[in-house]
């Protein structure tokens, strides 16, 4: 089957749009938050430190939360996990613009937000990695990240462009307002989606915690065991500690080497810069792999990634910074996505939340 036609019948599945659609929305309002949360800690600390535990926060629920998140979600139905996760995150994101309204918002309060939410979304991001490959089929899982991703850097790309536009009227802390929201509509199109994001014969054992252990030393058994999945993984996970670690201080970055502060429109273009390389990588890769395999996909792209993470640190001029991270986005990228469809691909039905988290 050639690309054009499986992302012709995935256009005409419409459980896949309302699931496309779900992260669509969903992720133009995480859009904004993911600019404006460390605006709004940056602006009531004026803290480098505090500012990056914004961003550290979206990398350590994963370390905590995602071995048994995996294991749940492998366990329970997750299209009901999915939209419990969605509706908790819009109450917890609502309090922000809230209690900015009364006067009363803390740096506690934000980066309590920013920790609670990551942390619900590991359990969705657990269920969702599963429920992609059970919905389309494993023939046609590079096709739909293809699609995920694609349009998903388009949202990328345009919104921070116009929250950093926003911030010259609207107040950041009540721009997070549009975030609840997305959150309450992804929830909805889960919730109407017909087909099962689990495998319906599927019948697991009562949960006990002796059980949980089991299942999770099931799923690393299975990574570990898989040469090339334990690779990837391992490959994977270093690129996302080091460009956490970057995105953690783009703000304080921006501000300091770059002369872009906070509430300036150059910001969002800053940020906007690597939905367009994420866009790049996501539309070639699954022609990328076809053609010279998933392997030396990652061996050219990681050390790519690596030398460009380092000259885009060095810039000290908005137009190069934006520039520089137009490339290092899709080097970076092109790993990472490389290594979820593999895993998706290779990994038995039953493991796909525990091995894919």
């Amino acid at each position: 089957m050639t690309t054009a036609s499986a992302s012709a019948r995935l256009r005409d599945d419409p459980d896949f749009r309302r699931f496309l659609a779900a992260r669509l929305i969903s992720l133009a309002g995480t859009s904004v938050t993911l600019v404006a949360l460390p605006v709004v800690v940056y602006s009531l600390s004026r803290s480098p430190l505090l500012t990056a535990l914004v961003a550290a926060f979206e990398a350590v629920p994963y370390l905590l939360f995602g071995l048994p998140a995996g294991a749940l979600a492998d366990r329970f139905n997750r299209k009901r996990l999915m939209v419990a996760a969605d509706l908790v995150n819009a109450v917890v994101l609502a309090s922000v613009p809230v209690a900015s309204w009364f006067g009363v918002l803390t740096v506690p309060h934000v980066l309590g937000a920013a920790f609670v939410v990551p942390a619900l979304f590991v359990f969705f991001d657990a269920a969702d990695f599963g429920a992609v490959p059970t919905l389309v089929g494993r023939d046609r899982v590079a096709t739909a990240n293809s699609a995920i991703w694609s349009t998903g850097t388009v949202i990328e790309t345009s919104v921070p462009l116009a929250a950093g536009a926003a911030f010259a009227v609207v107040a950041p802390a009540s721009l997070i307002a549009i975030d609840a929201l997305s959150y309450v509509a992804s929830a909805l199109l889960i919730r109407t989606m017909v087909r099962p994001l689990s495998d319906p014969d599927r019948h697991a054992a009562r949960l006990t915690f002796d059980a949980l252990v089991a299942d999770v030393r099931e799923g690393l058994g299975f990574l570990w065991g898989h040469a090339t999945v334990r690779s990837m993984t391992i490959v994977g996970a270093a690129q996302a500690v080091a460009g956490g670690a970057f995105v953690g201080q783009m703000v304080v970055w921006a501000d300091r080497a770059l002369d872009v502060r906070a509430g300036d429109w150059r910001l969002g273009v800053v940020f906007s810069a690597w939905g367009v390389g994420v866009f790049a990588t996501s539309v070639l890769i699954p022609q990328a792999v076809r053609r010279v395999g998933a392997a030396r996909v990652t061996l050219l792209a990681l050390p790519a990634s690596a030398v460009l993470c380092v000259l885009t640190a060095l810039a000290s001029h908005w137009v190069v910074g934006s520039l520089l991270m137009i490339v290092w986005g899709a080097a970076y990228m092109a790993v990472v996505i490389n290594a979820i469809t593999y895993r998706q691909q290779v990994t038995p039905e039953p493991l796909m939340s525990r091995v894919n988290t």
